[in-house]
């Protein structure tokens, strides 16, 4: 045989995967190929395999008789908008796409070449899990991607794209990862399955409720994005790309357009209504201050009580943290603290500026907030926050009350700058509550004790209730208008742009967990 055409024919072996009935299977689901995913993801042309004839050396279980060439995972590099970017792409038309050790080491070692060569990494997960008939010797294999997954956290931007099933231990290198997109009705991920948990718990559960896409996304918080199909949710790891930079060393790529409604200026000095008691949307606020259509939310459908996700601000990205009025008036709680503290890390680690919008009346009381550790999940915003060292700026534009207000990146915890609406209310509690504990025994001893306590509650808040206060102490630096934020901002992250401070020497610090 000619050697080329060998060559040739090894190759069209390689791309069939497990065989022409198995990828026809793949497409009734409505899912697409390994292959195919890759190159959709990838700028056109741009994509090199690693690894396409690597076997297996497994002989247990009649594995001898049963090799593909590539063994369940597509492995190699290429471009995404013109930089480079690593990625693998399991293949469950091979042996359901289960991990064996050759599979693992495919993926190891574009592992180590992302981390050599300071580019993102992208996994395109979708497999039955480790393969049974190799024992131990699979699971060995998913801790050397473990490792190397911790090994690359903070180092360069890793994210994970749940395409299909990723379940027991296959869920723990995803969960170790930046970033979890999820596609609706064809992937899910859960530790035990549900005939597990029927016979341990007895309860009755369905892959899709116990960890489908939109399960993860409104309950667990483990994913982080939700698309229909496979299509929309690589359209949706490119877009996100535009944001991040290639690794902890360099900055996120700048647009060299981009587009304000000046319009937004205007009608940013309504969106507040008189009322402080009422409820608004602060995501209209971030629109009006933010270049156009530029706002990309993270975690949108998990602790929907605060906003999180980048942005751009004169086409340079920003991360952005802000309390949501309109869902629970904003308080903190455990999953917002927690939401919050991810996403603040995620970006002093890979050099996102930080912005932060803040109107928080306190932390969410209750029995079942203490009970589950709200003293330490909001401690790990505070710690997010105090550890950060990329630019941080704060505006308040209406309530910064007790604890929530030093948590919200307060200058006294590093922020480089807190602005402040007119309309913002700093104190110790709102005045309600304040008056009450403050004129107790006056307002007890009155004839009338309700109208002296709305009389005390008007004196309080007319003393305390308003920025001035913090203005005059230093801990708010400026008090804006609404129609100067953007401005303002703008103005503030380009003087901070070299902003260089360094941490006390140690070997990490230990995070409330």
């Amino acid at each position: 045989m000619d050697k080329n055409q060998q060559l040739i024919d090894k190759r069209a072996a390689s791309k069939l995967g497990g065989g022409a009935d198995r990828i026809e299977r793949q497409h009734e689901k409505g899912k697409l190929t390994a292959r195919e995913r890759i190159l959709l993801l990838m700028d056109e042309g741009s994509f090199q395999e690693i690894g396409m004839f690597v076997e297996h050396q497994s002989t247990a279980f009649g594995l001898d008789k049963n090799k593909f060439p590539g063994d369940g995972v597509v492995t190699g590099y290429g471009t995404i908008h013109g930089r480079p970017i690593y990625v693998f792409s399991q293949d469950f038309t091979v042996l359901g796409g289960s991990l064996s050790k050759t599979h693992a080491d495919k993926i190891c070692r574009v592992m180590d070449l992302a981390m050599k060569n300071g580019a993102p990494l992208i996994g395109l997960n979708d497999s039955g899990g480790a393969r049974i008939q190799e024992g131990v010797v699979s699971l060995a294999g998913y801790a050397d991607i473990f490792y190397r997954n911790t090994k690359a956290s903070g180092v360069i931007p890793q994210l994970s794209v749940v395409m299909g099933p990723c379940a027991g231990g296959a869920v723990y290198s995803p969960a170790l990862t930046d970033f979890i997109f999820m596609v609706e009705d064809t992937s899910y991920m859960f530790v035990t399955g549900p005939n597990v948990v029927k016979t341990v718990t007895h309860e009755e559960v369905s892959s899709e409720d116990l960890g489908g896409a939109k399960t993860h996304a409104e309950k667990s918080g483990v994913n982080h994005f939700t698309a229909a199909n496979d299509v929309e949710v690589i359209k949706q790891v490119r877009d996100i790309l535009t944001y991040m930079p290639q690794n902890s060393q360099e900055l996120a790529p700048n647009p060299s357009q981009f587009e304000f409604s000046e319009a937004k200026n205007s009608a940013i000095k309504s969106i507040l209504p008189d009322n402080s008691n009422l409820p608004y949307d602060m995501v209209k606020v971030l629109d009006a201050i933010i270049d156009d259509n530029s706002f990309r939310e993270v975690h949108a459908d998990f602790a929907k009580n605060i906003v999180v996700g980048f942005a751009r601000l004169e086409g340079k990205t920003v991360g952005v943290i802000a309390n949501q009025p309109s869902v629970m008036a904003g308080v903190l709680d455990i999953d917002a603290s927690r939401k919050g503290a991810r996403f603040v890390r995620f970006c002093d680690a890979f050099n996102i500026p930080l912005m932060v919008l803040e109107d928080v009346p306190g932390f969410l009381p209750g029995t079942e907030q203490e009970w589950n550790g709200i003293i330490t999940h909001g401690a790990k915003l505070l710690y997010a926050f105090s550890e950060a060292t990329v630019p941080r700026i704060t505006v308040i534009t209406r309530k910064a009350y007790g604890g929530a207000f030093d948590v919200m990146n307060s200058k006294s915890i590093g922020a480089d700058f807190n602005f402040a609406w007119p309309t913002a209310e700093i104190a110790v509690m709102g005045a309600k509550g304040a008056a009450e504990i403050i004129f107790k025994r006056e307002i007890k001893s009155s004839d009338d004790p309700a109208a002296k306590w709305t009389e005390k509650e008007t004196e309080y808040a007319a003393e305390f209730a308003n920025p001035y206060r913090a203005a005059e102490r230093g801990i708010v630096d400026e008090v804006i208008l609404p129609e100067e934020t953007r401005s303002k901002l703008i103005l503030a992250f380009k003087m901070l742009e070299n902003k260089s401070e360094s941490q006390p020497k140690r070997k990490h610090g230990n995070i409330p967990m």
